[in-house]
């Protein structure tokens, strides 16, 4: 499959979580948002490590070339879990103490 079509697939998903981080009020919603980024790279990472590899592999069968985004991306998603439990855990408990996850609201326990 050629590199454009996930370079547009990955271009879509990032677009979308952006689009869900600036337009929504909801903290969950802004949390996957932020995954949907995340995810967005990632697919990104492996595709341009899959051609890299390709290409390595066609001028030298022996070779471990084009595995550096692969490994990157398994550093990413170990981080987007650390990211997910404490984001978790500050969601509930912002609702626990206001009932809300109105991102908005938070603004007002400020004072």
């Amino acid at each position: 499959m050629p590199i454009q079509y996930y370079i547009y697939l990955s271009l879509a998903l990032f677009c979308i979580g952006i689009a869900g981080v600036l337009t929504r009020r909801n903290a969950i919603i802004i949390f996957m948002s932020v995954e949907l980024m995340l995810n967005a790279v990632n697919l990104l990472l492996v595709a341009f490590s899959k051609m890299h590899h390709a290409v390595a592999t066609a001028v030298d069968k022996v070779n471990n070339v084009g595995t550096d985004g692969q490994i990157f991306v398994f550093f990413v998603m170990v981080v987007a879990a650390a990211e997910v439990s404490v984001g978790l855990a500050i969601i509930v408990m912002m609702y626990r103490n206001a009932h809300s996850v109105d991102v908005n609201f938070l603004n007002r326990l400020k004072n």
